[in-house]
């Protein structure tokens, strides 16, 4: 098949343009920076476009590149610079209206988009959810409030054009993998801490109420790689067992767990992005105290999907990929340092300041 997918230099997309590369089909990626990439090599797409979906001229070009695409798989979201709030939802759920408009003009049959977990309400207990549970997401969260709205653009497009395009959407719970340590270092940690910091941690200040979903972003490329197949519609929750708590990340670092409530965490987190001492705005926070479990039943009886890494195994990779600075073969998962960051905050300021042009 010849699938196109946008976002695919990302953490996510490295992967399952991995995957289908591997699977055999013709894989063209989508990405505003294609530079230094090398078409057709180890785990890379076999052609690349530039495309910055945030403007409204891209919409042009993805008619062109979509047209006899068997299907186009929608990664494309941002999370940086979180204080650019208007550039996130451009590129977030702008981006997802042009995918949309794109995929009607070139008439694709099938559309892969890459919900999340943060489509859902609040949780009212610790039950694992299915996909019917309320999508109303976290209403603090920015990222919460574009996932919902993305879809609620999937609705509204299935609603006015019935039968014209399949549409999925794939709702894993946190992603994670070794060669996304870099990335989620820049995500994560302000520039000047170096990576081996991680290893030094002799307590974690968190809720020991904390449970999160988790799932290997190999195991979301093969759960893409079996809905392609069976052309498979509607959402799938995908999630590893068993749910990732405080106490285990503490001891994936060697840390003392020290019990903080989330709301002086949240203070915390609050006071520190005011001041752009660090990138993660109270959303996340929210968000993970916030969200329910997640039950992936249908994605293992309609798919015959089995994660083949547990939470635990996710949650010990990307700390590992994280204390190593490990690195991919695109630019959003190039090599991270504090000699970079430095480079990077002299050429463009800190990324907590920082705009995309």
């Amino acid at each position: 098949m010849r699938i196109v997918v946008t976002g695919a230099t990302g953490h996510v997309g490295s992967a399952m343009v991995r995957r289908l590369v591997a699977d055999g089909h013709d894989v063209v990626g989508l990405a505003r920076r294609v530079d230094d990439i090398v078409p057709g090599g180890d785990g890379v797409a076999s052609s690349y476009r530039s495309v910055d979906l945030t403007r409204p001229e891209s919409e042009t070009a993805l008619v062109d590149v979509f047209a006899g695409a068997d299907a186009v798989v929608h990664l494309a979201w941002g999370f940086q610079p979180s204080h650019d709030q208007a550039y996130l939802e451009a590129l977030g759920v702008g981006g997802t209206r042009r995918v949309l408009a794109a995929v009607a003009a070139a008439a694709v049959p099938h559309l892969v988009h890459q919900s999340s977990l943060g489509v859902y309400a609040p949780k009212r207990d610790d039950a694992p959810v299915g996909e019917s549970y309320p999508t109303d997401g976290v209403p603090t969260s920015i990222y919460s409030r574009h996932k919902v709205a993305a879809e609620r653009l999937l609705d509204e497009h299935e609603r006015r054009q019935p039968g014209t395009t399949l549409i999925t959407r794939l709702r894993p719970g946190i992603i994670g993998q070794r060669n996304a340590g870099s990335s989620l270092l820049r995500y994560g940690l302000p520039g000047l801490v170096p990576a081996r910091a991680l290893g030094l941690v002799p307590v974690l200040p968190m809720d020991r109420g904390l449970r999160v979903p988790m799932v290997h972003a190999d195991d979301v490329a093969d759960a893409l790689s079996r809905v392609l197949d069976r052309r498979a519609g509607g959402a799938f929750n995908l999630v590893a067992d068993p749910p990732v708590t405080a106490a285990d990340i503490a001891a994936a670092l060697g840390a003392r767990l020290v019990h903080v409530p989330s709301g002086v965490l949240r203070g915390l987190v609050s006071a520190s992005w005011h001041a752009r001492l660090q990138q993660v705005d109270t959303g996340w926070i929210d968000l993970a105290f916030a969200l329910p479990l997640l039950d992936a039943t249908r994605a293992r009886t309609e798919l015959g999907w089995t994660p083949t890494h547990d939470a635990h195994e996710v949650l010990g990779e990307v700390l590992a990929g994280m204390r190593e600075a490990r690195s991919g073969p695109t630019p959003v998962l190039r090599p991270r340092s504090v000699r970079q960051a430095l480079a990077d905050a002299w050429r463009g300021g800190l990324v907590s300041s920082r705009h995309r042009p």
